[in-house]
């Protein structure tokens, strides 16, 4: 069976990967200086270097993680793997978080325990960068066949995204693009209705 790589260009990752370094030994100096102060240097050290342990494991884990699509079947391997089946999930819901200016838009699904988010886009200004072509035909195609109703909804928006995509617009005029700026900002992550999508979609020129 096929197995399609799920995953945004590297730039923005290296760059987010940066950023965690950087958010991990910040809050482990922080958080070290506060313990130092009411328990002396060893517990600032040792707290201080477990904080930033932590943060930088999950960043370690997060830049590990590698998703594919293998038929209709959403595989995610960091350290184990997991899988969703896009035929038969229980929920698809669409995702914009803004961090620092940063706004990826992504497919959440869910089936029972098992959750995966599916980073379509990450936008950074009125450019950035997306998920390539082929993955987008290969999920919208996986999306349609789904008995989840949402999933023909957000099946027809990436298929939006790749008509403007081959009529050359430039990525603030995509579908994705203008879905991620409809939301509010000020929120760290939202979820966007399949009715605001239907909608959306429905009045695309």
């Amino acid at each position: 069976m096929e197995s399609v790589p799920l995953s945004v260009p590297a730039g923005m990752t290296r760059k987010r990967g940066c950023a965690s370094l950087l958010i991990a030994l910040v809050l482990g100096a922080a958080v070290g200086g506060i313990a130092g102060l009411i328990g002396g240097q060893t517990a600032g050290l040792v707290a201080g270097g477990v904080v930033a342990a932590f943060f930088l494991f999950l960043a370690w884990a997060a830049a590990r993680r590698r998703l594919s699509l293998e038929g209709t079947t959403v595989v995610a391997r960091t350290i184990g793997s997991k899988s969703v089946d896009l035929r038969t999930t229980d929920r698809i819901e669409l995702m914009v978080s803004d961090v620092r200016g940063m706004r990826t838009i992504s497919v959440l699904v869910a089936q029972g325990r098992r959750t995966i988010n599916i980073s379509l886009a990450v936008y950074s200004g009125t450019g950035g960068r997306e998920l390539g072509i082929l993955p987008l035909r290969k999920l919208a195609d996986a999306l349609a066949a789904s008995e989840n109703s949402a999933g023909l909804v957000f099946s027809q928006l990436l298929v939006a995204q790749l008509r403007a995509e081959a009529r050359g617009e430039a990525a603030a005029d995509r579908p994705l693009y203008r879905v991620a700026e409809t939301a509010p900002q000020g929120k760290l992550a939202q979820r966007l209705s399949a009715d605001a999508i239907t909608r959306f979609v429905a009045n695309l020129d």
